[in-house]
């Protein structure tokens, strides 16, 4: 929430000590923040700033509501559907829902056209190169390929290496073979080569 939506008296839901309650707002105090009282223990607490309310009590956003005006129900949101259920003369057994987003079309998408993982996309690194690499090398490799490009990070290598040391924890079934002090092959690659 934002400063200028609390209002002096206004009940809003709050976190406090771990659970959402609703309290009251009482006063605001001179140096910033309000004065509250929790409505479920009736004890007095303080809200330092607004970002801890969660919304107004009562007030329910994005809610569709029906009614019934001569046998028919109006939807008063614009994202809910009107369904009945049971027989169509009857409107007792009405349901709200709300439109279904359609699925992206698996058929239409190539399996090549999936965007590759950081660290896939340094295992398919590797497993084209005949030797060792350190992850500086990986980046510059994978983002030549086109098989990756970094989101914007600043140092997209410092990532990849820890992400290959969590693989390299795992032991034999690492898909990750460490070579010499920061430098790496695949573990499907003839060891004996790279080495």
């Amino acid at each position: 929430m934002k400063k200028a939506e609390v209002k002096i008296g206004g009940k809003y839901y709050a976190n406090v000590s771990g659970s959402r309650c609703e309290i009251r707002i009482d006063a605001e105090k001179p140096r910033g923040g309000w004065d509250a009282t929790n409505l479920a223990t009736g004890k007095k607490i303080l809200i330092k700033s607004a970002q801890r309310l969660q919304g107004e009590v009562g007030a329910r956003r994005g809610r569709a509501k029906a009614t019934n005006e001569s046998n028919e129900f109006a939807v008063e949101n614009e994202p809910a559907t009107v369904n009945s259920v049971g027989s169509e003369s009857s409107t007792a057994g009405a349901v709200l829902t709300k439109p279904r987003k359609p699925k992206a079309s698996t058929e239409t998408a190539d399996a090549g056209d999936k965007r590759l993982s950081c660290i896939a996309a340094a295992l398919k690194v590797l497993s084209e190169s005949a030797t060792p690499m350190n992850a500086q090398e990986l980046i510059a490799a994978m983002q030549g390929k086109g098989y990756w490009t970094s989101p914007g990070g600043v140092t997209p290598h410092a990532t990849l290496y820890s992400a290959i040391l969590r693989e390299l924890a795992k032991g034999d079934t690492s898909r990750f073979v460490k070579t010499s002090r920061g430098r790496f092959i695949a573990a499907n690659a003839n060891t004996e080569v790279a080495r």
